[in-house]
């Protein structure tokens, strides 16, 4: 135990032996150097590195140095302008320059370290280069003219940034001039996918191709490609913030591997063992189908039946597939469920139900065959199971459920790992509670086959899958486009509030779009009829009082009597008529 302590320690040793030789031969940005004790201490850092920070101070007996011979980034820089202000002197002067952008592109490929220029101040198409700025001119008194229509260009900060590749993961390796303080993410999980940054001159930030939290994207065949965003403060985004894409292209095509071994037997014959092995990448894509998995679904309504494909696109591949950790979210990175779970069964059946295997790539005569597996039992609907093609009907995985969507948006995307895995994949047994409360148990094609020492099986690293479907509600509001295959004629609705209740409450009553058009036209037609009705009848009265006035005329006859006595039209026709007049 001793003797395996003292190893460790001496390895330890050397590793830190060799990591000091190695920062020493790495050039140094400054040294400070103690007269007192006459000790000389180096630093990557120097005063434009610190610049606006309280790192660089006076001290006594101390002399600084500083390396302007040192690289620095010059990928990526950013130039702050310093307006009504030009240097009074400077390194370097070139006329004829075209533009301001030629002008900052001879600032950062001069042979010094260039920190500031200017163009067009001091004469036409006239570039000046400088290696001082602000941050270095603070001992110098009056280091600037003031011009007001002048503007000098001070470089801010430069990044150089790397990408490595590797087999699970791609990592954004950056460089910056200046030190750094705020974050660096995945564009779209700046909470989730991100590495935080106080103080450092470099720093990285992982992204597992597994992590579904990254949205590391798959373009084409072995082509991943993710989004990433240095930002300056912790909270929010501001102007001085970068954004990256970053790409990672991994060869994927068939290799042949030739491995010969010399046996060792000794004698006339030497045999040897050649073995060529074609290794295939299998192509695995998702897909939104209807429940056959025959069409793809592009857009559907809620409710509607559909199932989720996993298939190899080589029906001769040696592999098989298992699925786990699908998730569905909102597209905007701010709701999420999880679907099937880490161990490959489903969270919730009635969401979602287990993943099957599919005989949709069998025989012609087998087409739309569905192999159902529940409790280690194999059952064929709609055929017969005689001549299928055991290596085709392996391919697909298929698993049902009904459309859903999320309140924020009508995007629903879909995200899975899926491993191939050979000869065979080992499905994961799951409890499936009943509608009575009692558990069922249901096999599911999610759980990764377990390692064996043998030569027949393969470690793969995992894919990530991406799908995504338009899925709209069935509310009415605003829906467009047609209604998806499979769903009968949607009849539109709408919700109108009741402001009063048997209780004073207000309460929400359907009523159909049909029906309240009907009632509104019969309401019409009623009132037009009682309109006209009313109009008729007004007419027909009008018509006989004008009938009566010209029958009842007043006639006044001159005669015995007193001028202010009248008679009667019917009185002056019974005198004229000739009765005789009684008097009494």
């Amino acid at each position: 135990m001793e003797e395996e302590q003292e190893e460790e320690e001496e390895e330890e040793e050397e590793e830190e032996e060799e990591k000091e030789e190695e920062n020493a031969k790495v050039p140094k940005a400054s040294a400070n150097y103690a007269n007192a004790t006459k000790t000389c201490e180096l630093s990557d850092m120097d005063r434009l590195t610190v610049a606006g920070s309280s790192a660089f101070q006076t001290a006594k007996d101390f002399d600084y140095l500083e390396n302007h011979c040192v690289e620095e980034p010059v990928k990526l820089c950013e130039f702050k302008k310093l307006s009504g202000r030009i240097l009074k002197t400077v390194d370097s002067v070139y006329q004829d320059v075209g533009t301001s952008e030629e002008c900052r592109e001879l600032c950062l490929n001069s042979p010094f370290r260039c920190h500031s220029y200017d163009y067009g101040d001091t004469g036409d198409m006239v570039c000046r280069l400088s290696h001082h700025s602000r941050a270095t001119l603070s001992d110098i008194q009056e280091p600037y003219l003031d011009v007001a229509e002048a503007s000098t260009y001070e470089l801010s900060s430069c990044y150089n940034v790397t990408i490595d590749c590797r087999a699970g993961d791609m990592v954004t390796r950056i460089q910056t001039s200046k030190l750094f303080y705020g974050k660096v993410y995945a564009k779209g999980s700046p909470n989730s996918c991100v590495q935080d940054v106080k103080g450092a001159l470099e720093f990285e930030l992982r992204m597992a191709y597994d992590d579904l939290e990254c949205n590391i994207r798959q373009q084409g065949l072995g082509r991943y490609l993710n989004d990433v965003v240095i930002q300056h403060h912790d909270t929010i985004v501001t102007s001085s913030d970068l954004g990256l894409a970053v790409t990672c292209q991994y060869d994927l095509t068939n290799k042949t591997v030739s491995n010969e071994v010399d046996l060792g037997v000794h004698g006339d014959i030497t045999p040897a063992l050649s073995e060529e092995v074609i290794v295939d990448s299998p192509n695995v894509a998702m897909k939104i189908t209807d429940r056959s998995g025959n069409e793809a679904i592009p857009s559907a309504e809620v409710g509607d039946p559909l199932a989720l494909k996993f298939e190899i696109l080589d029906p001769n591949s040696p592999y098989e597939i298992f699925v786990r950790e699908l998730v569905a979210m909102d597209g905007v990175d701010s709701s999420e469920i999880v679907l099937i779970d880490s161990d490959g069964c489903p969270t919730d059946h009635v969401i979602m139900g287990p993943l099957y295997k599919s005989a949709t790539s069998g025989k012609d005569r087998f087409k739309g065959t569905r192999w159902f597996i529940s409790n280690m039992d194999i059952r064929i609907l709609n055929g017969d199971s005689a001549g299928i093609d055991e290596v085709g009907w392996k391919k697909i995985l298929l698993s049902h459920f009904d459309a859903f969507k999320f309140p924020s948006s009508e995007v629903v995307q879909f995200r899975a790992l899926v491993t191939p895995c050979m000869p065979s994949c080992e499905p994961v047994q799951c409890d499936q509670e009943e509608a009575t409360g009692e558990l069922r148990s249901v096999i599911s094609f999610g759980r990764r086959r377990r390692r064996r020492s043998t030569s027949s099986s393969q470690s793969r690293e995992d894919l990530l899958l991406v799908q995504s479907i338009q899925i709209t509600d069935k509310f009415g509001f605003e829906r467009e486009g047609k209604p998806s295959n499979g769903t009968s004629a949607t009849r539109d609705t709408v919700f109108v509030e009741s402001t009063e209740d048997i209780n004073g409450s207000s309460m929400g009553v359907c009523i159909n779009l049909g029906e309240a058009i009907v009632a509104g036209t019969v309401f019409l037609v009623a009132q037009i009829a009682i309109i006209a009705v009313w109009t008729f009848t007004w007419q027909r009265r009008r018509q006989m009082l004008k009938h009566q006035e010209a029958l009842s005329v007043s006639v006044s006859v001159p005669g015995m009597h007193s001028p202010g006595s009248a008679r009667t039209d019917s009185l002056c026709k019974l005198y004229d008529a000739g009765y005789a007049g009684r008097r009494f």
